[in-house]
């Protein structure tokens, strides 16, 4: 049977929610593409949120011809100038302009890859026809070389309710009687993701027609939270610590995340002070070793954050704490990424002024960004000759503006 995800696919841009901005951009970057000063564009945003599609729909459209590539199809250099030139290089069958789509270029790293993100660059400055790359974080310090050459589109987190109504029309169109409560719940699990969600309504609902709370009940909160809930549990509810010591073996988190959820969760579940007291030394204990292996870069320090995040908490207790409760997932995750985010633009506009000016992009961010922010507030003249100077993107702007 067709995947959904497949089967539902966007035939036009109109069918795609959520992204009404960077959809325009795209439109604007593709129609106007010869009068470009960059002739690449750069999606990037959260998985699932309509990237890849939003490129099919509108070659669609266009009655463009679309090629696209995965860059983890082809690594290095000389397949990439093979690859991608050949196609560059090439008039399209039936004489129509085509579109290059470059698809995850954030997963091209380590020494197999040496010198393809240059080659992709290289090939963009001359391309006759629009390429379009995209990517998880388009801010990831390596790809810098293609940032420099493409019109950055940002693609947002979709909302739940807007999962919801596709949900609902995918429903209507296989004929599932779906209850709203269980699309709803459904849409809010994936966190943002279109694709999964799409795919665990077809598993839950093809074969018996139907979604509704009982169905829903047999979908885990994403296995990747299972796995943690039942660690924590492993961890707060033992006192042996060779039993607790495994908890995080089978967790797709990294312990960076795990000691984030520890530390969300153990004023909950550890009632007694001196109970609480012994637990966060151990937690901190924990994280003095994870600075020195982010410091030294020796790995062997991994075990002692490991033993000292489950069996040191689990030890902590005087006994075990009666009740069963569901662990909360910490804010600060989200907080984390969102100011990354935020930093992660600063640091590629003063990329951009450290090249122009000869000085470190830590000078750049300490003593001249201060200065553009009031510039780009106050002077929308001086503004504009500053950001055609240092070819800033319409994000690293708005940036500025805030």
């Amino acid at each position: 049977m067709k995947p959904w995800v497949l089967k539902h696919k966007p035939k036009k841009l109109s069918d795609i929610r959520g992204q009404n901005k960077a959809l325009l951009q795209l439109k604007d970057f593709v129609l106007n593409h010869k009068s470009k000063k960059k002739k690449a564009a750069f999606i990037y945003g959260p998985y699932g949120c309509g990237k890849t599609s939003s490129v099919h729909a509108l070659a669609n459209e266009l009655g463009y011809e679309l090629i696209e590539l995965n860059a983890s199809d082809f690594r290095n250099q000389a397949a990439i100038q093979s690859i991608i030139g050949n196609a560059l290089g090439q008039q399209s069958l039936f004489f129509k302009s085509k579109i290059i789509l470059v698809d995850e270029v954030d997963g091209l790293s380590g020494t197999k890859d040496r010198g393809g993100i240059s080659a992709i660059a290289k090939l963009i400055k001359n391309s006759p026809f629009p390429i379009i790359m995209t990517a998880h974080d388009a801010f990831d310090q390596r790809l810098k070389p293609l940032r420099k050459e493409a019109e950055l589109i940002e693609f947002e987190e979709l909302e739940y309710k807007t999962i919801f109504e596709t949900l609902k029309k995918i429903c209507r169109d296989e004929e599932i009687s779906a209850e709203d409560n269980a699309l709803k719940s459904l849409a809010r699990q994936v966190g943002g993701d279109m694709r999964a969600a799409i795919n665990d309504l077809q598993a839950l609902s093809q074969y018996t027609g139907k979604l509704t709370d009982k169905e829903m009940e047999s979908l885990d909160q994403r296995e990747k939270t299972q796995s943690i809930q039942n660690a924590l549990t492993l961890i707060f509810k033992t006192t042996n610590p060779e039993i607790a010591v495994s908890a995080f073996d089978n967790v797709d988190d990294d312990l960076d995340k795990c000691m984030l959820w520890i530390d969300e969760n153990l004023p909950y579940e550890y009632k007694k002070p001196i109970d609480l007291s012994r637990a966060y030394d151990y937690v901190a204990k924990a994280d003095v070793f994870r600075r020195r292996i982010k410091r030294r870069q020796d790995w062997r320090y991994l075990v002692y954050v490991n033993s000292l995040l489950t069996g040191g908490v689990s030890v902590s207790k005087d006994k075990k704490y009666d009740g069963v409760r569901e662990y909360k997932q910490t804010k600060r995750l989200l907080k984390i990424w969102m100011a990354n985010q935020k930093f992660l633009k600063r640091k590629a506009i003063a990329e951009k002024v450290a090249e122009k000016t000869h000085c470190s992009t830590r000078r750049a961010i300490q003593d001249i960004i201060p200065y553009l922010q009031i510039i780009f507030r106050k002077n929308k003249k001086m503004a504009g000759d500053i950001a055609n100077s240092l070819e800033l993107e319409r994000e690293e702007i708005d940036w500025l503006k805030k």
